[in-house]
């Protein structure tokens, strides 16, 4: 005869829940505050020069000399004794200290006798003798807000998004005429321009973050930002009626999606481009203008393209047309008066996030259509749309580098 022994239900604390969730922070506080008041480490380091690491994230040229703005993204306080400018010593004035604490920021006035158009090589020096350097790549007075300029910069703005995205949706009611393999074809070629607007967006933004202190981690600060885009958009895209994609509603969401995208990334663009007009590193001819034009009148057509079989109403258009193309102004004037890298690495993030989950939705409507047709997602067709939209963007893209 066997014995069953019965299982015992395991032992429940006793203590509030609220005080099981404290109690390990308390004890891990109170691990830090011992370590730092003992410093067990300080006996090899006493010896050792601090950690200075500073950066320079803009120069500002003013009518009698240069205003520049540093950060100090090391862990140690940094004293700057010194500014050279063109291998000379110059006089300064910083505010609000010489001594910068960490991540603290501080800007330098000085006098000196710029020479328009010439470069500018600005050096740096603390107190331990380290030095970091700064550039004024061509020496243009930098804009400041004023009626005239603010207008202009908002023209530019005008220029890259708003003109391009309404150039592109005058193309729905030809858009409407196509048989099923042309609008494959204008589907697959969205995606092929959404791909190279991907890439674009990622890379600018990798190249803003070098601008910040390493502390901010700029690169993974773009790539979360973008991760957690894409979640909350395919969290809000699988709710209610704009679930289902074969649906008005969901193909309009599909439109909605990829006018934000799109949006996201005419923010950036125009940041970066503002920032670049204001520091004179661009010089704003008619040919940078049309090649602004060239390079995003595809935008249009691609929010038009998933609404081909429905009839939105001119206000929709209007929308989609400022949601696509406005932030372009805002960027534009952000960055010549305002520029933040680490507001642009964000939103660059932010445009690549939305972007990628509109490559993914617009696909999904092309795979749908083609089951519905009996026709496979990939074909001659679409290989086509997809290598047109890259190839597009991609030679449209000399006309826009400065």
């Amino acid at each position: 005869m066997t014995t069953q022994t019965q299982e015992q239900p395991p032992t429940v604390s006793r203590l509030p829940i609220w005080l099981m969730v404290i109690l390990p922070l308390v004890l891990l506080a109170g691990l830090i505050a011992l370590f730092a008041a003992t410093n067990p480490i300080n006996v090899s380091t006493a010896d050792l020069p601090p950690i200075e690491d500073l950066t320079i994230q803009r120069i500002n040229v003013t009518t009698t000399g240069f205003e520049i703005h540093v950060v100090n993204g090391g862990p140690d306080p940094v004293e700057i004794s010194q500014v050279l400018v063109d291998d000379a010593y110059w006089q300064f004035f910083i505010s609000p200290d010489r001594t910068l604490d960490r991540l603290e920021s501080a800007v330098i006035t000085m006098d000196y006798p710029w020479v328009e158009t010439e470069p500018h090589e600005i050096v740096l020096i603390t107190s331990t003798g380290v030095t970091f350097n700064g550039t004024v790549e061509i020496a243009a007075e930098t804009p400041r807000p004023a009626g005239a300029q603010l207008l202009a910069y908002a023209l530019v703005g005008v220029y890259i998004g708003i003109i391009p995205v309404g150039l592109g949706l005058m193309w729905y009611p030809a858009m409407r005429r196509l048989t099923q393999r042309g609008m494959s074809f204008i589907l697959s070629l969205t995606v092929g321009l959404l791909v190279f607007l991907l890439i674009d967006t990622l890379l600018e933004s990798f190249e803003v973050a070098a601008l910040l202190p390493a502390v901010y981690q700029g690169v993974p600060l773009s790539l979360f930002s973008a991760l957690l885009t894409w979640l909350a958009i395919t969290a809000i895209g699988s709710r209610g009626a704009v679930a289902d994609r074969s649906s008005p509603k969901g193909r309009m969401f599909v439109a909605l999606l990829i006018a934000i995208g799109i949006g996201f990334h005419n923010l950036g663009e125009g940041l970066v481009v503002g920032a670049a007009f204001a520091l004179g590193e661009a010089a704003l001819g008619s040919f940078l203008v049309i090649g602004f034009i060239l390079h995003n009148v595809t935008e249009g057509i691609g929010i038009a393209a998933p609404v081909t079989r429905d009839r939105p109403r001119i206000g929709w258009f209007l929308l989609m047309l400022l949601i696509a193309g406005a932030p372009a102004i805002a960027g534009t004037l952000i960055g010549a008066f305002a520029f933040s890298p680490f507001l642009a690495v964000l939103f660059l993030g932010i445009g690549a996030g939305a972007i990628w989950q509109v490559i993914y939705e617009v696909t999904l409507l092309m795979k749908q259509n083609a089951e519905r047709d009996n026709d496979t997602l990939i074909n001659w067709v679409t290989v086509a749309g997809l290598l047109a939209g890259i190839g597009i963007m991609y030679v449209t893209a000399f006309l826009t580098k400065f």
